[in-house]
């Protein structure tokens, strides 16, 4: 099974559809009418699905077992078809898409089986996808800027040699995995004059973000909170507060960042904790996100 522990929880929707075709309109009349000797056919095709939706997991072998918020099922019979439509809603880390379809897919075969003692000419034609929402590619604003950012390891240890960043590395590789072009990496010391020196020329060279790596926690050294704060334009505590939030489900110690974000001008500052898992679970929690702020101060509304 893939790997969706890094995933945001996110409100998912699915609708998809199968079609049954029938060998004559006679057919559809003992549906309608409820004379099937096997009993209500969209009925328990109904029940069918709604099991199906429920027990997907257990059949696909990569299907993650997952809460289902919202289940309904819907049919439209035409002359000669019978159309199952199936949406499914979750608030969880993945998809429902497999889930909806197996849902019409169980639908549909309950049909065929109830009503092959009285039409010899039914099959199954088609189960498709016909709509999916939620994941973190909806949350991709279409724009044609080209987002840059800066990431500064504040670190005494690391900028004395003395250990190797792997935290600022590992930022640089998921920022670059949404699409954001680095424009400078740099480590300096815990030293508040050299954080907020860095912040204002990379502010003044109109980087969209400024990623500082390290000085969040609770040591004496730990300070670039401090240095970062007094240059804010416009503080925005919902952001590291979402990946405090992210992070404690994750990491019980995730409550002892002190991170904070927010613009100076219109360059976004954020600063990330300096343990490798706490940077990337920051990263996870916020981006792609985060660059849909960029369409937000423009003006403009989410689609």
């Amino acid at each position: 099974m893939i790997d969706i522990t890094p995933k945001t929880t996110t409100h998912r929707k699915a609708i998809a559809e199968a079609t049954v075709k029938l060998g004559s309109p006679a057919t559809v009349r003992l549906v309608t009418e409820n004379k099937v000797p096997k009993g209500n056919v969209l009925e328990s095709a109904r029940v069918a699905a709604l099991f199906a939706v429920k027990r997907t997991a257990d059949i696909i072998p990569d299907c993650h077992p997952l809460p289902v918020e919202y289940t309904h099922v819907q049919f439209e019979v035409a002359e000669t078809t019978i159309c199952i439509r199936v949406e499914v809603h979750t608030v969880y880390k993945t998809g429902v898409e497999v889930e909806a379809m197996h849902g019409a897919s169980v639908a549909a075969l309950t049909i065929y089986d109830m009503l092959k003692p009285v039409d010899k000419h039914i099959s199954i034609q088609q189960i498709k996808l016909v709509e999916k929402s939620g994941g973190k590619s909806d949350f991709r604003d279409e724009t044609n800027v080209a987002f840059t950012a800066a990431v500064v390891v504040c670190s005494d240890t690391i900028s004395a040699g003395k250990k190797e960043d792997k935290a600022g590395k590992a930022i640089i590789q998921l920022l670059e995995k949404n699409q954001v072009e680095i424009s400078s990496y740099e480590i300096i010391p815990d030293d508040v004059k050299q954080i907020q020196d860095k912040v204002k020329a990379n502010a003044d060279a109109h980087i969209n973000f400024v990623m500082l790596c390290g000085g969040t926690g609770l040591s004496l050294r730990d300070i670039t909170p401090e240095a970062v704060r007094p240059l804010f334009t416009r503080e925005i505590p919902g952001i590291m507060e979402a990946a405090r939030a992210y992070g404690q489900q994750r990491m019980p110690y995730a409550m002892f960042s002190r991170g904070v974000a927010g613009f100076v001008n219109n360059t976004l500052v954020l600063t990330l904790p300096g343990s490798t898992r706490g940077a990337e679970e920051t990263m996870h929690a916020l981006f792609p996100y985060l660059l849909h702020l960029f369409t937000v101060k423009q003006g403009k509304q989410h689609k």
